[in-house]
């Protein structure tokens, strides 16, 4: 199980401020996503190390840029992140990552694999488990209780409401066909 990745922890632990109360509910869901996607796509140490940043970002913009349509300022975090690095071979990939994990349906078959399995992993988490992919029950049951929800998705649903009547001709703005 992945239960400490400093990189993650080093991302969140900047952004700390700017999540307040949500910091652990987020952190939980990154660890959630991380362990989703490992299981159903694991890798070398750079893969890991992709996966770290791409979810630590993923959804951060929300708190950030204080808005529901968080993809590009999510994108921008993780782009300005892996530039700071000297990572600039990872920006592809990781954008991707965060770009594509609310689309409805699967993503090109030409894309990084990656991407596939990441946006597979948050739909796993983001529906509670009801859409599972190839996750076996016993490794979602295990995740769950390592990392508990603590009102994260509470929290997306409040956020949705408040931007939905602010926005009501895109209350979902993240979401992709």
């Amino acid at each position: 199980m992945l239960d400490r990745l400093a990189v993650l922890d080093e991302i969140l632990e900047h952004h700390a401020q700017a999540l307040g109360r949500d910091y652990h509910p987020y952190r939980n869901h990154a660890y959630r996503v991380a362990n989703f996607c490992w299981c159903l796509l694991p890798g070398t140490v750079q893969d890991l190390y992709v996966l770290a940043v791409a979810v630590a970002f993923h959804d951060l913009g929300i708190w950030t840029a204080g808005t529901f349509d968080y993809l590009a300022p999510s994108e921008g975090l993780a782009r300005r992140y892996l530039l700071d690095q000297g990572r600039d071979e990872l920006v592809p990939v990781v954008v991707a990552m965060i770009s594509e994990h609310h689309r409805l349906s699967r993503v090109e078959r030409d894309q990084d694999r990656r991407v596939e399995a990441f946006r597979r992993a948050d739909w796993i988490d983001v529906s509670l488990g009801v859409r599972r992919f190839q996750l076996h029950r016993q490794d979602f049951t295990r995740i769950v209780a390592q990392f508990p929800r603590l009102g994260f998705h509470l929290r997306l649903v409040q956020f949705s409401l408040r931007h939905g009547l602010r926005h009501p001709l895109r209350p979902l703005p993240m979401l992709k066909p």
